[in-house]
């Protein structure tokens, strides 16, 4: 008999009415090590109604009382930050190293967030007109949704709701089906540091779940993290219904590799980018565009350097795990056989990895694939998988340009000791995020994240500026304040003196 996971509302665990449940792998193993419930569209609308009287009281609470609240769930957080990644590693698969990294940057957010008393300050302009101020506010939307991946359970949660909870809002979290645990760990949590009850509630679901929360009218935004033909849907569908929605999607990014650059630090980065997390990551360098000059010499470093990597159990000191289910890491490997056809050399094949670990996980091994060409779904589509692709060029411009020609722009990075290149690649770069020798050019928490093109659908980013202007509204006050000596009636438009 496995345990079932319930969802967390009004600050406690809670079954819900529907019956239907998924099942929760540990992908390391193969195995089922729990159900978890889903919740039907009626589960989501009582969840809506407890968040909505929850935020009634707490966007009313001072920012000194929300500012412990943040402080205090930071400390918790940054005690059993242990606990949390051995969750992450028995879910999603990533080793314990990236699980804790995961947390980090997660907690970079939480620290941000505690800043909020100088974040959601307004504006005060005196005497606009002769006895008149004006003056701006920042006030919490209300219920706000946030629909995470099964790629960082725990770090795109923080980057939401630590944001929207200290603006005042109140929160429904619906995390990925398939590593849901850490969602409900985080509410708890929270609850412990002092949150009230009802402000960040946990429903676990599919698509029903989805849907009731994209059209809930008491939901007043949805933040989306996902691939980019959900991102889109989300953003329609919201939208479509009244909601102001950040969706981030998708991702194919590139890194270039012009031929005065540090092949050894190059080679380092591509191997740590692309395989990191087993590549499920939509920051993950995917593709490599290698001047031909030196080109063979670059795929044979990361060559070598892939030899040295342990594939296994997460909580073995592997360097990279499973992937997250079996039907995912079935996909992956199919690109490898599409590779072939395609006319590309597969210089190191994954499925042949010998692994540390159970021989039922869901594996596949570092892969390199040269020579690929930019017609092949091996590098049109986003795999999301220890797959890296390498695309020989010509140069700086036949780089940027198949940059520029990307469906995404997420992230993008430049190798090279030129600093004319790297300034021209940061202008010239139509892409959200930009890495100079750096592969995975996440912002730090007070910068925001998000990308161009299919990667972005809605105007804010997440974290960072954009996050809390995305769960405040700004309101505009116009006030004059008589003066004693004031006397008679004027119906006219104010005249200045």
């Amino acid at each position: 008999m496995t345990d079932t996971l319930d969802h967390w509302v009004g600050g406690a665990t809670w079954a819900g009415t529907s019956t239907r449940t998924g099942d929760v792998y540990n992908p390391a193993l193969g195995t089922v090590q729990k159900q978890v419930r889903f919740a039907s569209t009626a589960d989501v609308a009582s969840a809506v109604d407890i968040a909505s009287a929850a935020a009634e009281s707490w966007r009313d609470a001072s920012i000194s009382k929300r500012t412990a609240v943040m402080f205090a769930f930071r400390e918790l957080l940054n005690e059993r930050k242990d606990e949390l990644a051995a969750i992450l590693t028995a879910e999603h698969g990533k080793v314990i190293s990236d699980a804790l990294g995961e947390i980090a940057r997660g907690m970079e957010v939480v620290e941000f967030a505690c800043g909020l008393g100088h974040l959601t300050k307004g504006a005060y302009s005196e005497n606009v007109s002769t006895g008149i101020d004006v003056y701006t506010l920042r006030q919490p939307l209300g219920v706000v949704g946030i629909i995470s991946p099964f790629n960082f359970p725990a770090m795109v949660p923080l980057w939401f709701f630590s944001i929207a909870i200290a603006a005042g809002n109140a929160v429904i979290l619906k995390p990925s089906e398939k590593d849901p645990t850490a969602a409900n760990w985080l509410a708890a949590l929270m609850t412990e540091a002092g949150l009230p009850d009802g402000v960040l509630n946990v429903v676990h679901g599919d698509k029903e779940a989805v849907d009731a929360l994209l059209e809930h009218p008491d939901v007043r935004s949805i933040s989306f993290v996902g691939s980019t033909p959900i991102a889109k849907y989300v953003y329609e569908t919201a939208t479509g219904h009244g909601k102001r929605v950040q969706a981030l999607g998708g991702a194919k990014n590139h890194m270039l590799v012009l031929p005065d650059a540090d092949l050894d630090l190059a080679a380092d980065a591509a191997v740590n980018a692309g395989f990191g997390s087993a590549g499920e990551r939509c920051m993950a360098i995917s593709v490599v565009l290698a001047v031909d000059s030196i080109a063979d010499e670059l795929v044979a470093k990361v060559a070598e350097r892939m030899g040295t990597l342990r594939t296994g159990d997460g909580t073995r000191g592997c360097d990279m795990g499973p992937l997250i289910t079996k039907v995912h890491r079935d996909k992956v490997a199919s690109y490898i056989d599409v590779a072939g056809a395609d006319g590309a050399d597969v210089v190191v094949d994954g499925r042949g990895v010998e692994i540390d670990g159970d021989p039922n996980g869901f594996w596949l091994g570092p892969t390199l694939i040269d020579k690929v060409p930019t017609s092949s779904t091996v590098y049109t589509d986003e795999i999301f998988g220890p797959v890296l692709s390498v695309v020989r060029v010509d140069g700086y411009e036949e780089g940027l340009g198949i940059i520029n020609g990307s469906l995404y722009g997420n992230g993008t990075a430049i190798f090279t000791n030129d600093g004319g290149a790297a300034r021209r690649f940061q202008r010239e770069a139509t892409v959200g995020m930009i890495g100079i020798n750096v592969p995975i050019p996440v912002p730090v928490a007070y910068h925001s994240f998000g990308g161009w093109k299919a990667s972005l659908f809605g105007d804010a980013k997440a974290y960072g500026p954009h996050g809390f202007e995305f769960f405040t509204a700004e309101k505009a006050v116009t006030s004059r304040w008589l003066d004693p000596s004031h006397g008679g009636l004027n119906l006219g438009f104010p005249q200045h003196d």
